[in-house]
């Protein structure tokens, strides 16, 4: 396509204003970035100049430019300046133009790249021998006694160890990492410890305990006979069941003790219906015992030995059934910061509503900040509502959206406000406590719900306090904290080593789902611009991770996050399968792409072509 003189003048008249911007961008933040630490004022420089080149709208630019042949500047991120200027040269040289004499770009090509590359090594250590990327992995309570699942998992390529804060206690966070460490020790491979500080987290409060009872349940086939009988373990109160028990009886096991294994116990249940024990092996601590009734078992249940009467033991205390609130469509729920337990909706005799489902929420500081008409949602968008009216100390919701036979909503549930202006800023009371805790035993510590660099500040003024130097990972999971992304990444800056993790679960439910795709784009644009390392996160491989079979979307979006330095598994059942299939999957896709950019391996569909010259 020929391309006139005046129109390779327009675009370079373009691109010489982008250049203009973006230095006075910089010149505008100058005292900001002398703030910045020396490690990232490059990239902080960079940042600021690839503001300055997407402030318009170059799509029409980037079509002139793909016309002649020449890079439509959709891979600058990581060397802005450098990019415009090698584009302007050449279009310079396309109508015989002088090319300036330009300033040498304060990053060049090969050192965005490699300013990336010691920014993720300095946060999340170096790549592991035979591994495309960094595997980050949400450690549960198991990894705190089980040794041999923690090593299996850093030999199978966990670089980093997520301990989530919101989850159990100081002991079981240290066994974690003394765990760890141990891994480390053994396999010779490195991994970095992050300790995940809660946030302030909205969520439901308690809600009223049900009935103490315990209902037996063995596996029947498809015509009710009984093909798994319902393990049950005797012991006495306080001991901690095995992992295999289908129930607990807490009780004394003085009665037990010449009960030969076969033997049988009988009891009546709580309908009244005739149950039988029968009495298992012996183990540490209490005695195993096998269950072939449906019983509904309540505390003081009288335990018999079969055929005589007298009373070999009493079931002792419960726990109480959980209850929830089942809501459907245009039902209200009253949500109260009254820390009182919430209730299901009274009804009469007739049907008519005397009053509606309540429950607290854990942060009635929000109330203030919302209004009627804005938008709620619970636990993790299953339930939708608008809010219909709005004082300090309660909110009336209007339920929009919940499965057609209802959803039910339980204590400790996720509430997000997306459009509501909330005012919270600062770390918590429990968050300045567990950082004490990770200066002393953590690599990494990563921040919830970042919504400002007020909340980033917040943090390195803590740290500051403690006289502590950590690896720093803001969560990007608000839609205020996308909005303020900028200038989060400006404040984070000022410590180093410093990453950003794509919350892509909270994020999702805050933009709404259609548009989280072009969210994560963005994030990923700006961060590679300032040559900070991503942790793409939440609900990868979800489901191999909890059922043992991946579904084929998981696959897809498991190679999607290649682009990312580093990817987070949750926490399951099937972790270490799971690790070790991202591991598979993110060095198959090495061939094929570099963070955004498509690499073109020989085409294996093209295997069978031949380009010799056929003989006549």
């Amino acid at each position: 396509m020929k391309v006139g003189r005046k129109r390779i003048e327009k675009m370079i008249a373009q691109i010489d204003a982008i250049c203009k911007n973006a230095r006075k961008l910089e010149k505008q933040y100058g005292t900001a970035l002398t703030r910045m630490h020396p490690a990232l004022r490059k990239g902080a420089i960079n940042l600021l100049h690839y503001l300055a080149l997407r402030a318009q709208d170059i799509r029409a630019l980037q079509d002139k430019l793909g016309f002649l042949g020449v890079s439509r500047l959709g891979r600058a991120e990581s060397h802005v300046m450098a990019s415009l200027l090698a584009v302007r040269e050449i279009l310079s040289r396309f109508a015989k133009l002088k090319p300036p004499d330009n300033a040498t770009p304060i990053v060049s090509f090969k050192q965005g790249k490699k300013l990336l590359r010691s920014n993720t090594n300095a946060l999340l250590g170096k790549k592991l021998k035979g591994s495309k990327a960094r595997i980050m992995v949400t450690l549960s309570n198991e990894a705190a006694a089980d040794k041999a699942l923690v090593q299996d998992l850093v030999a199978a390529g966990m670089s980093c160890a997520r301990i989530n804060c919101a989850h159990d206690d100081e002991a079981v966070w240290r066994a974690m990492i003394a765990n760890v460490k141990r891994a480390k020790r053994k396999t010779g491979r490195n991994c970095k410890i992050c300790m995940d500080l809660g946030g302030p987290k909205l969520r439901t409060g308690a809600l009223r305990p049900g009935p103490q009872v315990l209902h037996l349940q063995p596996q029947r086939d498809w015509y009710g006979h009984v093909i798994s009988p319902a393990r049950v373990w005797l012991a006495a109160a306080g001991v901690q069941p095995p992992s295999a028990a289908d129930a607990f009886f807490p009780v004394s096991t003085a009665g037990f003790e010449h009960i030969e294994k076969g033997g049988k116990i009988r009891f009546t249940d709580a309908r009244g219906k005739r149950c039988t024990l029968v009495i298992g092996e012996r183990q540490a601590g209490g005695r195993w015992a096998s269950c072939y009734d449906s019983a509904y078992v309540t505390p003081g249940t009288e335990l018999y030995r079969d055929n005589q009467n007298a009373v070999v033991a009493r079931v002792g205390e419960l726990p109480a059934v959980e209850q929830c609130l089942m809501l459907k469509i245009g039902d209200t729920l009253v949500l109260h910061a009254d820390p009182t337990p919430g209730e299901p909706a009274h009804y009469d005799e007739n049907g008519e509503l005397l009053r509606p489902a309540h429950i607290a929420c854990t942060l009635p500081a929000v109330f203030r900040n919302v209004k009627p008409g804005e938008p709620i949602l619970f636990d993790d968008g299953k339930i939708e509502g608008i809010i219909r009216s709005a004082a300090e100390d309660a909110l009336q919701v209007e339920i929009t959206y919940a499965k057609e036979e209802g959803a039910k909503l339980r204590v400790d549930k996720g509430i997000n406000l997306p459009e509501s202006e909330l005012k919270l800023t600062g770390l918590t009371d429990k968050d300045q406590r567990d950082l004490q805790f990770a200066t002393k035993h953590a690599d990494l510590v990563s921040l919830s719900f970042v919504n400002g660099p007020q909340d980033v500040m917040a943090l390195l003024r803590a740290l500051k306090r403690l006289r502590a130097k950590l690896g720093l990972i803001v969560k990007i999971e608000t839609q205020r904290g996308f909005r303020n992304l900028p200038a989060i990444l400006l404040a984070a800056m000022r410590n180093h080593p410093v990453g950003v993790m794509i919350a892509r679960g909270d994020l999702a439910i805050e933009a709404g789902w259609r548009n989280l795709a072009g969210l994560q784009e963005e994030i990923l644009w700006l961060c590679e611009a300032a040559h900070l390392p991503i942790i793409w996160a939440t609900q990868v491989l979800e489901t191999l991770a909890k059922k043992g079979i991946p579904s084929r979307a998981e696959i897809s979006d498991a190679a999607m996050a290649q682009q990312a330095e580093c990817v987070m598994l949750n926490k399951g059942p099937h972790i270490l399968q799971t690790v070790r299939m991202l591991d598979d999957i993110l060095k198959s896709m090495e061939e094929y792409h570099q963070k955004k950019a498509p690499m073109l391996p020989p085409l294996k569909a093209a295997g069978e072509l031949s380009f010799k010259r056929k003989k006549r």
